[in-house]
């Protein structure tokens, strides 16, 4: 069989249209964006919350945004280059600070709204499902999970965020599904094992393991926590602090800045109208004395 070229008629092109900028560069599922930012018709401008988890290669973010025409408002953010403040200086990515991030970014909301005190949530992380129930004044705080391009599989880090915004006391549409410590073979959630990812058990584990298999490893691996003292018996304990920190005071700081210093010019200052007439007079008058010298000494 012959090769024959595709070749595509002026009228393709014509009509082919760009697809928006965020898909292009692969950064936005639109298919999903648009079934979360939906709000029905009769709720009018009543803003639809979405609870965003997003990691870089140092940093876990989590916020609250609503979608307006105008583009998306942010009503709270957390992350977890924060968490430092709390106690926690090393494993600011894995599944314990995902959950941790969660916990702070629900507080602090709930804490914005004055809801802080009918919602404490769930008070000890015990690794079972908790559901936040309907208050005796006001409803609870409803968002639903945004997790952006990230694969959904059982155990990711963004469900470890989701739990902690529950245990906050934020209503979030779920499912145990995608827990760490799911099984898909008894389809139940094992709590124990739950309950050992969100305070740090894996890590400990893996870190008793390199001591005694790979010690030069765990120096290497584990150099931050060597450095800040801490083993993998006290796991458990430091993370308790820290969501008790975080229940304690969730609310933002704001960092006191310095005073910029004085930028050395390397252009001449631009001059006012006065200051260029001011020093065209000063140039004339010295121009004008220049030449009354040069007659004098003529004179002479």
């Amino acid at each position: 069989m012959a090769f024959i070229k595709a070749s595509k008629p002026r009228a393709y092109f014509k009509r082919f249209q760009v697809k928006y900028k965020r898909r292009r560069e692969g950064k936005t599922d639109y298919r999903a964006r648009i079934r979360l930012i939906n709000q029905d018709k009769n709720k009018y401008n009543t803003p639809k919350y979405r609870f965003v988890v997003r990691f870089t290669n140092k940093d876990i973010v989590a916020q609250i945004i609503s979608s307006t025409i105008s583009g998306d408002l942010v009503l709270a953010s957390a992350y977890s280059h924060e968490l430092p403040r709390y106690g926690l200086h090393v494993g600011l990515t894995n599944y314990a600070a995902s959950y941790c991030t969660g916990l702070l970014l629900a507080r602090r909301t709930l804490k914005k709204l004055e809801m802080d005190e009918e919602y404490e949530g769930n008070l000890e992380a015990t690794g079972e499902d908790f559901s936040v129930e309907p208050g005796e004044n006001r409803r609870p705080f409803r968002a639903l999970l945004d997790v952006g391009l990230v694969r959904t599989t059982t155990g990711n880090r963004v469900f470890g965020a989701l739990k902690g915004a529950l245990d906050g006391g934020i209503d979030v549409p779920h499912s145990e599904k995608r827990f760490a410590g799911f099984s898909k073979d008894s389809k139940s959630l094992d709590a124990e094992t739950h309950r050992k990812y969100i305070y740090g058990g894996h890590v400990a584990a893996y870190m008793g393991t390199l001591i005694e298999d790979e010690p030069e490893k765990y120096q290497t691996h584990f150099s931050e926590y060597i450095k800040k003292g801490i083993e993998a018996e006290g796991i458990e304990e430091l993370y308790k602090k820290v969501h008790a920190a975080i229940r304690a005071d969730p609310l933002e700081k704001k960092t006191a800045k310095p005073e910029p210093k004085q930028h050395k010019r390397f252009n001449l200052k631009k001059l006012t109208y006065e200051e260029r007439k001011n020093k065209l007079i000063e140039r004339l008058n010295a121009f004008n004395s220049a030449a009354q010298g040069d007659e004098d000494s003529d004179d002479e």
